[in-house]
């Protein structure tokens, strides 16, 4: 490593000393000397004490030949006394004043350079370079239209070769199950051909360079694009996902957050669900793939519940033993797994029971079934004599004793209590066939073949 860099110091070394380092050829009669390289740093003269007025004579000779030769500086005056160099006249812009000051600066003998310009404010003074310049360029540009055309058309034949392959979907199809990870690969495959056949068509004009440049401002600005657009990248990146991993087949009845129908169809920007009004609803599918799904139809077997009170003087194991003789008297309701009830909570006033019951899904209708089993049990339990508790108020008086009032209708309270109807026992069969309306609605929009989806049963589903 100390070798290494002693060689390192060495070599700077010397590259400083010849950068620094000018020659000044010797003036000689007519022939004095412009040096031709330009020195990194200005070396110190050293004034000649025996300098005579020929010298300068020559110097003057010197840089009025070289000022007619360049354009732009013909009309520079010269004058030298001494060494000293004094510029004036009139000069189109700031460059050429320095440039005409650099050249008097690298002729030997010179001691210093003093400039008097005056801007050239003529039209045709600072108009022709312009229109010089312009004109070179388009020469410059017509002799090399021939050969950019030739660039241009291998550049479109190789991008056209990219499109041509890429859009081969039966291919790219077959090499990734996956109709959305074969989309990807095909555009990916189409835009690396257009870039290849950009490069080697700056590569034939000689101009890789500014592939470069601008790949490396398009990389910036893909930079600040990504971080503007981070959700739209996430909701694709989150649409691949869905696609290879898929968590729901079409059709199915699912809840995701809080938003709750059949999936219609998936895809590269969101999930479709017809909801049970009837209603399309898009959801992004950032938020499908970061929220809880609740899949209904992946387990035909669906327990449904629900909660009845009976008065605190009954005995709960009497009216669970009742409530469950009644749900299991159903046709829609599965014997395995049999129907359970539990005592939920013991209040002032009643006992609240929980009763649970399953169902086929295929069979009867999750809704329906739930409501036929809460009506078979109530009249139940009203048959066998146990009370379903009302509310009670209980009113105090300050000089009376307390009085307890029943919460009653107003033509319940003006009759005698064995002048109330009977509560009559209804029907008890129940239409609980599954409610397929929606069903119908997706199965018909999703026989539009036109519409992309990402939904595949060959997939595998989470």
């Amino acid at each position: 490593m100390a070798l290494y860099r002693s060689l390192l110091t060495i070599i700077f070394s010397a590259m400083a000393f010849l950068g620094s380092t000018t020659m000044f050829p010797i003036v000689n009669g007519a022939n004095a000397q412009v040096q031709l390289t330009e020195p990194a740093e200005e070396p110190e003269l050293v004034i000649d004490a025996a300098a005579t007025g020929s010298d300068d004579n020559v110097i003057a000779d010197r840089l009025r030949g070289i000022f007619q030769e360049i354009k732009g500086l013909e009309g520079v005056a010269v004058a030298v006394d001494a060494g000293v160099v004094s510029l004036s006249g009139s000069i189109a812009d700031s460059a050429a004043a320095d440039r005409a000051k650099a050249i008097a600066q690298r002729v030997s003998g010179v001691v210093t350079v003093e400039t008097q310009f005056e801007r050239d404010l003529s039209v045709g003074r600072n108009v022709e370079p312009v229109v010089d310049k312009f004109g070179a360029s388009l020469q410059s540009f017509l002799s090399a239209l021939p050969l950019i055309g030739i660039a241009f058309l291998v550049a479109i034949t190789v991008g056209l070769f990219g499109h041509f392959i890429a859009s081969r979907m039966a291919f790219w199809e077959r090499v990734t199950p996956n109709i959305f990870l074969a989309e990807l690969i095909a555009g990916s495959v189409r835009v690396i051909f257009i870039l290849v056949g950009i490069f080697i068509g700056l590569d034939i004009l000689n101009a890789t360079a500014l592939l470069g440049a601008v790949l490396g401002g398009a990389g910036v600005i893909g930079l600040a694009v990504g971080f503007a657009l981070r959700d739209t990248v996430d909701n694709y990146m989150s649409s691949i996902m869905l696609s290879i991993r898929q968590p729901f087949r079409a059709n199915d009845h699912v809840l995701i957050g809080a938003q709750e129908g059949r999936v219609v169809r998936l895809t590269s920007r969101a999930t479709i669900l017809m909801t049970l009004d009837g209603n399309h609803l898009r959801i992004p599918n950032a938020t499908v793939f970061k929220a809880e799904i609740l899949n209904y139809s992946r387990n035909p077997q669906r327990r449904f519940s629900f909660e009845l009170g009976v008065d605190a003087d009954d005995d709960p194991a009497a009216a669970i033993e009742t409530g469950l003789r009644a749900i299991n008297g159903q046709d829609f309701v599965l014997n395995d797994p049999e129907a359970t009830a539990e005592i939920r909570e013991v209040g002032d006033s009643n006992i609240l029971i929980a009763f649970h019951g399953w169902i086929d899904q295929r069979e009867s209708d999750f809704n329906k079934a739930r409501g036929a089993a809460i009506r078979v049990t109530k009249y139940a339990l009203e048959e066998s004599g146990f009370a379903l508790p009302e509310p009670i108020y209980r009113l105090r008086f300050d000089n009376g004793m307390p009085f307890v009032a029943e919460h009653l209708s107003p033509d319940e309270r003006s009759e005698p209590a064995d002048e109330r109807p009977m509560k009559v026992k209804v029907d008890t069969a129940f239409d609980v066939s599954p409610e397929d309306h929606v069903e119908k609605l997706v199965d018909s929009e999703r026989s539009d073949q036109g519409t992309d989806d990402l939904l595949d049963n060959q997939q595998p589903v989470e």
